[in-house]
């Protein structure tokens, strides 16, 4: 390991500690703290950088957070556990989390990504923390995995599951309508991420003007968030 990566690896013994988890094999570790940035600037080390594993990550946590919502929510639809699913998994909350566990701190930058913030920056963060989850399933399997990620998601999801049958849009609609205001229009800002793991990003326009902005996995939940933003932001003006 370069020596000017110091710094940041004597981070990693703290992330362990936070996650409650300890590495058996500790190249995954570095692995997952790889950015293509670094490894790509330190090509003669020939490290990995953590796509690989954040792909993996991925997929297990889909798969622990329906498995815990299929226990959970035992007669709620499909439709329903997709909703609580999408929004928890999503760049807003993956990010969230992984600047609560301080993982920009630790992770493994190339030159040009430091100097243009790339340790807090959402995307890179949900994705080292997806990295993290696949080295953890990679290291000890799924339920060391599942061991981990529930007691992070846990409130996230209890929380969603509690605004079952909000609809953010409709209570957005019938606002406006009740203040003789236009009808709300969805812009689709922007999308990103590979085509199996697209994050979408909307706003919602109020009399031209923007009123609230979301993110989520599908063009609705997207909508749901930012029509929920902008009933905030209207309520407080009010």
């Amino acid at each position: 390991m370069n020596l000017s990566a110091r710094a940041e690896t004597e981070n990693w013994p703290r992330l362990e500690e936070s996650l409650n988890y300890s590495f058996h094999n500790r190249a995954l570790l570095a692995e997952a703290m790889t950015h293509r940035s670094y490894a790509n600037e330190h090509f003669e080390e020939n490290l990995p950088d953590n796509e690989r594993l954040e792909f993996l990550g991925d997929a297990v946590l889909d798969l622990v957070i329906s498995q815990y919502l299929m226990k959970t929510l035992t007669n709620s639809p499909e439709g329903e556990l997709t909703r609580v699913r999408a929004e928890v998994v999503s760049l807003p909350g993956l990010a969230g989390l992984a600047r609560s566990l301080d993982i920009g701190s630790g992770l493994l930058l190339g030159r040009g990504e430091e100097r243009s913030g790339g340790r807090d920056k959402s995307s890179l963060l949900a994705d080292a923390l997806e990295a993290l989850f696949g080295a953890i399933f990679t290291d000890n399997g799924f339920e060391a995995a599942e061991v981990v990620i529930l007691p992070l998601f846990v409130p996230m999801l209890q929380q969603a599951s509690n605004d079952e049958g909000q609809d953010y849009k409709s209570r957005l609609q019938e606002f406006l309508q009740a203040t003789h205001r236009d009808l709300p229009v969805y812009v689709l800002v922007d999308s990103t991420g590979p085509a199996h793991d697209r994050i979408y990003h909307v706003d919602v326009l109020v009399d031209g003007r923007t009123h609230g902005s979301g993110h989520g996995r599908t063009k609705k939940s997207a909508e749901q968030t930012a029509a929920k933003a902008a009933l905030a932001q209207l309520d407080n003006n009010s």
